[in-house]
């Protein structure tokens, strides 16, 4: 189980690529659910309406992670494909990649249309702050006042952050941890007799 991935802090900037007068714009946007590629895609068409393609590929989640390729009218795997290949070379992921062409009279043949989708998306995550964050989890534990001692040594000795707490009649506490760790913290907590781990329906 992976506790770290690789993304993209924020939008890039448009990266134009040119070659036998075709011009290839390049645009990298950081993504938390499928559901938003619709919307960046519908957005680089609009501000690209003349263009003849709109190619893009995807990565989502860690493990495992999820993707896709569209090549959006070119041959079959001369773009999709390339972009997809280049957001796996630089271990990214929650990142989606679109590649927009505006033909230029000249056909550039499998080889070089791959080339050409390939180098700006290569050019275009080199442009992108690419930072390491952490896969958590956040776990709620219920307990009665009177353990608060105990559940507070325990949460000392191991290091185990609270990311937010509710001390009333019920205590209330959420513990953050990599995700490969949840489990051991679950079991360091619930061994107190009364602790129980809370677990929406």
């Amino acid at each position: 189980m992976h506790d770290k991935y690789k993304t993209i802090t924020k939008v890039s900037e448009a990266h134009l690529y040119k070659i036998k007068n075709s011009k290839f714009f390049g645009y990298a946007f950081p993504l938390t659910t499928e559901e938003e590629v619709k919307g960046f895609i519908q957005q680089i068409k609009k501000e690209h309406y003349n263009a003849r393609h709109w190619c893009y590929a995807w990565r989502l989640d860690v493990d495992p992670v999820r993707y896709r390729a569209n090549d959006d009218g070119e041959p079959s795997n001369t773009a999709g494909q390339p972009i997809l290949g280049q957001l796996q070379s630089f271990e990214v992921t929650n990142v989606l990649l679109i590649v927009v062409r505006y033909f230029g009279g000249v056909k550039l043949g499998v080889g070089g249309l791959i080339s050409a989708y390939r180098t700006t998306a290569k050019e275009c995550l080199e442009s992108c702050e690419i930072i390491e964050k952490r896969v958590t989890d956040n776990t709620e534990f219920h307990f009665e006042y009177a353990l608060m001692n105990e559940v507070m040594r325990k949460i000392k000795q191991h290091q185990l952050i609270i990311i937010r707490q509710d001390f009333q009649q019920i205590c209330k506490i959420w513990i953050e941890t990599p995700k490969s760790e949840t489990n051991s913290a679950i079991a360091i907590l619930i061994a107190i007799y009364g602790v129980t781990q809370y677990i929406e329906n």
